[in-house]
């Protein structure tokens, strides 16, 4: 599959300044920085998917952490979040590397892309209703040029499959009536593209026990089996 329509879209997401909020937030978090980052100069602009433009599995997450993503200029990579995600993507055989630190690691999936709703780091990391809907015709446009390879989405956390539904539906898949609800092990046909949820790998939710790595890989080997992904099968 040509990349070119993949890397263009990147781009243009990369430059994008259409919520004014958002443009605020994550520039002042890229001028403050955090201290523990203090000799990093970082990204502080839109963080655009990350992986294969043939993918057969995408992983949909929220926001750019404002000290990771923001900073990085990649989708989970450098936050706590980001080291749960990536850990389990290796341990099923779907990452080259168990951890994400910048850009310019090494990291390569294998057949997977991952990407959110919203591509600024948000206050709280909460967006507005008007952002997600602001930043939708991105993931839009992300979904029409992956549809020819792609057979399994999960979806991390509510916000993400609320974003989510309405951009399948707008790229040619069936979205059923009513609207799928989200849960952690959801599993729903959207006609040629199976959909799962999974609770989003936040530390609200890594910290208390609510998303255990074993909860999130058997999530990221059911949509891999379905994307006839060789991932690995291991005991937990």
């Amino acid at each position: 599959m040509d990349s070119s329509g993949l890397t263009g879209l990147d781009r243009r997401i990369a430059d994008c300044r259409a919520c004014p909020r958002l443009v605020s937030w994550r520039e002042e978090a890229a001028r403050a920085r955090r201290a523990a980052y203090a000799d990093w100069t970082y990204w502080g602009r839109p963080v655009p998917g990350f992986g294969p433009a043939d993918a057969r599995l995408l992983i949909v997450g929220l926001a750019p952490a404002a000290h990771g993503g923001n900073r990085t200029g990649r989708m989970f990579t450098g936050d706590r979040s980001g080291d749960v995600l990536y850990q389990a993507l290796h341990d099923v055989g779907l990452a080259s590397q168990p951890t994400a630190v910048h850009a310019h690691d090494g990291m390569e999936f294998y057949g997977v892309r991952v990407t959110s709703p919203v591509h600024c780091a948000p206050p709280a990391n909460k967006p507005t209703p008007q952002e997600r809907d602001t930043c939708r015709p991105w993931l839009l446009q992300e979904l029409r040029l992956l549809r020819p390879t792609l057979r399994s989405v999960v979806v991390l956390g509510a916000f993400g499959w609320q974003a989510a539904l309405p951009a399948f539906a707008e790229a040619g898949w069936t979205v059923p009536r009513p609207r799928p609800v989200f849960s952690h092990g959801a599993r729903y046909s959207l006609g040629g593209l199976e959909l799962f949820g999974c609770f989003h790998v936040s530390q609200r939710n890594t910290f208390t026990g609510r998303l255990t790595p074993a909860m999130l890989r058997d999530v990221l080997r059911a949509a891999a089996r379905v994307a006839d992904l060789p991932a690995v099968a291991e005991q937990d």
